[in-house]
């Protein structure tokens, strides 16, 4: 976890806990459902939690008060998988809440799992496709690529609240989609013309997984 107090001074000795307990309890998943490369959990506080928490780091960086999400924001991760980064994200953040959404039953099962060893209040699972939800809206989506962005939009964008003049998350915390993504992605992110943002990870963190590693920032 040293890699994790270095980057994230903020983080309390209870939040540094439930973060090391991590790698155990997927690990003890995985087992049981696949829901990692075996071989990647070698690399697990890296390629996974270090790069869940990009966004934490991000939000913390931008936001006005530097808190990153805003006390009482709503937040959903949409195609979970186990639980990543919605899982880091809710460690990270106690006073917010996330829904963890993915349509494979088995992946929820996962999240639910380890959520509960974890204690984490702040966490609601559900399984469902972003398609099937339509009565409810959140002020920040985050993912870690599941699709071609533009098509990620498109199955997504109804389901952020939208932002306006006079809305504190807004001013805090620009809302919008904060998604994880690596690799030559420009010609997807052209069509969004100035409402995007790419963030480079490697300007924080240091390891050479990051080198190629970004936030797309769309903003609502």
């Amino acid at each position: 976890m040293e890699s994790i107090k270095k980057y994230f001074p903020e983080f309390t000795k209870e939040q540094i806990n439930s973060f090391s307990e991590l790698p155990s309890l997927y690990a003890e998943w995985n087992a049981k459902i696949n829901v990692i490369s075996r071989k990647d959990l070698d690399f697990f506080t890296t390629h996974h939690l270090l790069h869940s928490l990009a966004i934490a780091r991000c939000v913390f960086d931008i936001s006005k008060d530097s808190k990153g999400f805003p006390a009482g924001s709503s937040v959903i991760d949409i195609g979970t998988g186990g639980g990543l980064p919605g899982i880091p994200l809710a460690i990270a953040f106690p006073d917010v809440h996330f829904t963890l959404m993915d349509s494979i039953g088995k992946k929820i099962k996962v999240v639910e799992g380890i959520s509960s060893a974890l204690g984490l209040q702040n966490v609601e699972p559900v399984q469902a496709r972003s398609t099937d939800i339509h009565d409810k809206k959140w002020n920040y989506i985050v993912s870690r690529a599941v699709t071609a962005f533009p098509d990620f939009v498109k199955q997504t964008r109804h389901l952020l609240l939208p932002p306006d003049n006079t809305s504190d998350f807004d001013f805090i915390l620009p809302q919008g989609t904060y998604y994880l993504k690596g690799g030559d992605f420009l010609a997807e992110t052209n069509p969004f013309g100035s409402r995007v943002k790419i963030i480079e990870i490697k300007d924080w963190f240091k390891e050479d997984f990051f080198d190629t590693k970004r936030i797309i920032f769309l903003k609502a």
